[in-house]
């Protein structure tokens, strides 16, 4: 069941509790806004989730990248595939949704694969009257109410960890429980309650 985001958000803001009336899916209706806006008050997970394979998927498009393991997969080593939607779906930070990636000219803060990608698209959760400097104790349950996914679910990892993908085989099963703290950040200690 899908709700209207702007009713959502006006419940939100008069503290209604809203989490048995909408799941991490309603966040897909909201805008990607890229990991940047995410490194202001989360460093050190940014930090950490730039050294990643998820931060850095976009690169693995370009020509020549892994050109050993693309001839293994049957791929071409020196084809450009950034325009391959086909994989640029799974390499950038919400391709095809409201406010995702587009293109690397019009859309480059959202190339890889981003914070919102696991936490949902942030529009509305990161304005100031929800998360902030300014509002370091913020109410989780309110940013969760208006789309920030506190609890990574393996639907959102399998739709790009499948067999769809040249590099695994057809039968590919993820291991969601074994893989789900790998490749994405380091995870650190709130200073604040939530």
């Amino acid at each position: 069941m899908r709700f209207d985001k702007s009713w959502v958000i006006g419940l939100a803001l008069i503290g209604l509790p809203l989490l048995a009336l909408t799941t991490p899916a309603a966040g897909d209706d909201f805008g990607y806004v890229g990991s940047k806006k995410c490194k202001i008050c989360h460093l050190k997970e940014y930090k950490s989730w730039a050294e990643t394979n998820m931060a850095n998927a976009y690169e693995l498009l370009k020509p020549g990248a892994r050109a050993d393991e693309r001839v293994a997969a049957g791929l071409e080593p020196d084809k450009d595939y950034t325009t391959d939607v086909t994989c640029v779906k799974c390499h950038v930070t919400g391709y095809g949704k409201p406010g995702g990636f587009v293109s690397i000219e019009e859309t480059p803060d959202l190339a890889g694969v981003g914070c919102e990608m696991c936490h949902g698209p942030g529009e509305v959760y990161i304005k100031p009257e929800h998360m902030s400097l300014k509002n370091k104790e913020y109410d989780k349950a309110t940013i969760v109410a208006v789309g920030m996914v506190d609890t990574v679910s393996e639907q959102q990892c399998v739709g790009c960890h499948n067999g769809e993908s040249p590099f695994v085989p057809a039968d590919h099963v993820f291991d969601f429980e074994s893989k789900k703290d790998e490749g994405t950040h380091e995870k650190f200690p709130l200073k604040y309650k939530h």
